[in-house]
């Protein structure tokens, strides 16, 4: 195995984060709930003129979420199957969208389960990002809305968004709300996490190397290309002798998966991690992983980093979803 480059597997069992955790945390996601709560979503199912199959109907799902944008998901529901259906919650990776129609979902499918996959605001998908924040727009979401109040932090409105796609599908006639997964990697491995903890009727969830942990470990650690390019050039241009640096990493505590972690209530997590993951840092995901409270378990890899085609690890999130 490669020399690692984080820390030995006894001390990763046992790291618990080093981000700081703002002390209001539980009460800003109550707000964050109840804001979410009061939407009306004014959801609209609209087959897709140009693509169909044979087995399952494929609609395009729009709502409004907090903050007037409108969210896309791409929504696809078995044909010739009996209701109540179980249904599965698909979340892509950083900057990207839902993907085919065809990509990765058809499995689900085939087993008569609906699948919902969203388009994150204001990436590659076509959601909205309404914007409306002070301070920079520019070199990432992490940073957008750090020279704003903590409510006004991109992730927010993502994690939130993630949450009431879970409502929406849960509230479809054909969907049993008591059997819903959720699953992704990296970025979408953090949003599942994110959309378990605030959405406690997830009952699975399967996750590869969770994106969007314990940022200032990332930083720390000087390897992420995305987290800390992003940080590099906020701080260089709106802080650059590090007078707020204890500040920011705080207001970013708001929006650190691990400190959700707790609150997730699944039947069954499930966590694959490549310990030469140099992207997600492997520390940053135990320190998720390590405060789940739910039945769990973890695939390592020893010799992978943030690599998508870990062998064995799709088979293993079908059969626990």
């Amino acid at each position: 195995m490669p020399l690692l480059f984080d820390m030995p597997m006894e001390k990763l069992k046992e790291y618990r984060g080093t981000n700081p955790r703002p002390v209001d945390f539980d009460e800003y996601w109550e707000r964050a709930l109840e804001e979410m709560n009061a939407v009306d979503p004014q959801v609209e199912i609209i087959p897709d003129p140009d693509f169909q199959t044979p087995f399952a109907t494929c609609s395009h799902l729009w709502f409004t979420g907090v903050g007037g944008a409108r969210i896309h998901a791409k929504l696809l529901q078995p044909k010739n199957v009996s209701a109540p259906q179980p249904a599965v919650l698909m979340f892509h990776g950083y900057t990207g969208n839902s993907f085919d129609w065809m990509a990765e979902k058809p499995a689900y499918l085939a087993a008569g389960y609906t699948v919902a996959a969203l388009d994150a605001r204001g990436q590659g998908g076509l959601s909205e990002d309404v914007g409306g924040v002070k301070g920079t727009t520019r070199s990432g979401q992490i940073v957008r809305g750090l020279d704003d109040t903590p409510e006004k932090l991109l992730f927010r409105q993502i994690f939130l968004d993630t949450a009431l796609l879970a409502k929406i599908v849960m509230d479809l006639p054909e969907v049993d709300e008591t059997r819903v997964g959720v699953t992704g990697r990296s970025q979408g491995g953090g949003l599942s996490l994110a959309c378990a903890a605030l959405e406690p009727r997830i009952r699975r969830v399967a996750v590869a190397f969770p994106f969007l942990c314990d940022y200032r470990r990332v930083w720390d650690l000087d390897l992420s290309q995305e987290t800390n390019e992003e940080l590099r050039e906020f701080f260089r241009w709106h802080d650059p002798q590090h007078k707020r640096e204890e500040e920011i990493f705080t207001k970013l505590g708001y929006i650190d998966v691990q400190y959700l972690a707790p609150r997730i209530r699944a039947e069954e997590v499930v966590m694959a991690v490549g310990l030469m993951d140099k992207t997600c840092p492997p520390s940053t995901q135990f320190a998720a992983y390590n405060k789940i409270k739910s039945k769990k378990s973890l695939e390592i890899y020893p010799d992978l980093g943030h690599d998508p085609f870990m062998p064995g690890i799709y088979d293993r999130f079908f059969q626990v979803m």
